[in-house]
């Protein structure tokens, strides 16, 4: 591959801070108005113990194997008693609220300021072999790992290509090979049922999950129990609470009884096919998570119950004042990288503390525990950013990934859900790293996703859908996964991959009126903007292509969305018909090609100029005083 001059510095100032060029590295870090400041050390991993307990906590990996560069957002809205409250404060304010200087390591990591830049100097984030590394050093410093606990919030198995073609397996041995002692789900699930319980099977540690069950036609059917035999069992926890899966855990963690509960993604179900999980129901279910809670405290005489959950943080913040006998939640789907724990107010008068620990495998939280005579006396927590230029790969876990590379693509993969078109003739034969090495074009703009509205490769994929299909408007689904690209840095295969791997990805083609788009548009807002966090699904606004609209988060139901104008102007029409193409249907199944392989074409097809000419950012009202915004990039009213 030949360089550009642009390509050539990038791949020089990485190496320099890398420590790869000896005496080089100052003269390499950038001129003095890109300069970030000091170097990210490997001081800020020595982490002596505080406390007899240490947990440490992963999640919203995304399959992420290979360290990956992950922007933070800009936009991240709080409404109603959520706003201006972490984890809605971005940016300058966000680094004021965690006590973080500017222009330092850290403010790159937690923040998406001078992200290029800040990439370009501090190097990628994450990687499996790096995250082992650091899990490894933490462990060392509690005295070793019995006096440790390592836990997984989900979405462990999901978001990439050999995810994908593995379906999930790849990310069961690495978890493994990590030393995961616990975790629950959400994307897990979007996996069929007999999988997600092979998996399971070949994990090592526990799957925790006390808000899913059993549907009662499944729990008295034949073949509901048929597979859980096939399956040694799993499947099928407690038939007379019909529960699939434990609940909760004990663990001796030197000498301290400490209890962990699980909750799952409890909207599973609304957001993701339920063709794939026919037999199971998900839900809140608070009512029996404070039945358990006190079930634990009644008679496990623990020092501790903590939750790994995947609920989002506003709602595990919620839940949080509402049950009494959690002393942490260790939280994940909303990817918030929060450097300090939320104290809430439990109904008792007590404290529970609320964390999460990003995604992609950017971070690693740990919290010791403080306990004296049987009881916990506090909490001392710290997210720590992978830097995977300091921290160095684990021999083992590198091995593992590099095999996996090596592995090549045949005719059992399953990509589609169509039978017809379950497997890529075109990539029979390749080996994974073959396949996801493939270098398509070179990125004219920053690429990322992660926001409340629209990213730039969320423009390069409706861009892309709107030429695969000949529409005049594109959706894509509001999801927060998917790494970032840098400006002059090559796109492969494997980054368009980790922004539309999954089950599902077959797109389509429809028609709606203006008055039908203006119905989803407002639906869409009233998940992410209603203001009690129980009634929200997840995810982030849907990004459009081709048409430009106004939204007002502060207002009430169907009055939210306004001005709804094609990329020409022209007003949308109540009852006039668009063409629309889409993806990721959950109900039906597109007919038309799989998006990562529309993507890639589109890219190949713009090699010669990937430069977004425009990006569909809405016009937002009555959010400019809003912490949760900064430096946004369309029209503010």
């Amino acid at each position: 591959m030949s360089l550009n001059r642009r390509e050539f510095l990038h791949v020089m100032s990485l190496a320099a801070a890398a420590g790869m060029l000896p005496g080089t590295a100052k003269a390499m870090s950038g001129s003095p108005a890109k300069k970030m400041g000091s170097a990210a050390t490997a001081e800020m991993y020595n982490l002596p113990m505080k406390g007899k307990v240490r947990l440490l906590h992963i999640t919203d990996t995304h399959a992420q194997l290979k360290p990956i560069y992950f922007r933070e957002p800009n936009v991240n809205l709080g409404t109603g008693p959520a706003f201006g409250k972490l984890p809605h404060v971005v940016g300058t304010k966000l680094l004021k609220e965690i006590g973080v200087a500017e222009n330092t390591p850290l403010a790159h990591a937690f923040s998406y300021i001078n992200f290029q830049d800040a990439s370009e100097q501090y190097g990628k984030v994450g990687g499996f072999a790096h995250v082992k590394t650091l899990l490894d050093k933490l462990r060392e410093a509690a005295g070793g790992q019995d006096n440790t606990l390592t836990m997984d919030g989900g979405d462990l198995w999901h978001g990439s290509g050999t995810a994908l073609w593995t379906r999930g397996q790849d990310m069961v041995e690495a978890s493994n090979l990590l030393g995961v002692d616990i975790m629950t789900g959400h994307w897990e699930f979007t996996y069929k049922e007999e999988e997600v319980l092979t998996n399971l099977n070949k994990f090592k540690g526990e799957f925790l999950a006390q808000n899913i069950r059993v549907k009662e036609d499944s729990l008295f059917g034949d073949a509901y129990r048929e597979m859980v035999g096939q399956q040694n069992g799993m499947g099928l926890y407690d038939e007379e609470s019909a529960r699939p899966f434990k609940p909760y855990t004990v663990k001796i963690v030197n000498g301290e009884r400490v209890a962990v509960v699980g909750q799952a993604f409890p909207r599973t179900a609304n957001a993701n096919p339920q063709s794939n999980f026919p037999d199971w129901s998900f839900g809140l279910r608070e009512d029996d998570l404070q039945d358990t809670v006190n079930h634990i405290r009644e008679n496990e005489k623990v020092a501790a119950v903590v939750m790994i959950s995947h609920n989002g943080m506003d709602v595990d913040i919620k839940m949080a004042s509402r049950v009494d006998g959690i002393d942490a939640v260790f939280g994940g789907h909303t990817h918030d990288g929060i450097a300090k724990t939320i104290p809430v107010k439990t109904p008792n008068g007590g404290v529970c503390h609320v964390t999460n620990a990003g995604s992609n495998g950017k971070f690693v939280g740990c919290m010791d525990l403080d306990i004296v005579n049987g009881k916990l006396k506090g909490v001392n927590y710290t997210l720590l950013p992978v830097f995977s230029n300091v921290l160095a790969a684990d021999a083992t876990v590198q091995t593992f990934i590099d095999h996996l590379y090596t592995k090549k693509y045949d005719e059992n993969i399953i990509e589609s859900r169509d039978p017809s078109r379950a497997y890529s003739k075109e990539r029979l034969g390749k080996t994974y790293g073959e396949i996801l090495g493939e270098e398509l074009a070179v990125a004219e703009d920053t690429l990322y996703r992660r926001g409340n509205f629209m990213g730039t490769w969320d423009q390069i994929i409706v861009n892309a859908l709107r030429e695969e299909h000949d529409t005049q408007i594109a959706m894509s689904a509001g999801v927060r996964w998917g790494t970032s690209v840098l400006a002059g840095e090559m796109i492969t295969m494997e980054r368009v991959m980790d922004e539309t791997s999954m089950t599902y990805g077959e797109t389509y083609k429809s028609e709606v009126t203006g008055a039908q788009m203006k119905d989803i548009l407002e639906g869409i807002c009233e998940n992410l903007f209603q203001k009690d966090p129980y009634l929200q699904s997840g995810g982030d606004m849907v990004r459009l292509g081709g048409m430009d609209y106004t939204c007002e988060p502060n207002a009430s139901l169907g009055n939210r969305i306004s001005e709804m104008r094609l990329d020409d102007g022209t007003p949308l029409e109540a009852n006039k018909k668009y063409s629309v193409a889409g993806w990721a249907q959950v109900e039906a199944v597109g007919s038309g090609r799989l998006m990562w392989d529309v993507a890639a074409d589109y890219l190949r097809n713009h090699k010669s100029s990937t430069k977004l000419k425009k990006v569909n950012h809405p016009k937002l009202k009555g959010v400019k005083d809003n912490p949760g915004i900064e430096n946004y990039p369309g029209q503010m009213a």
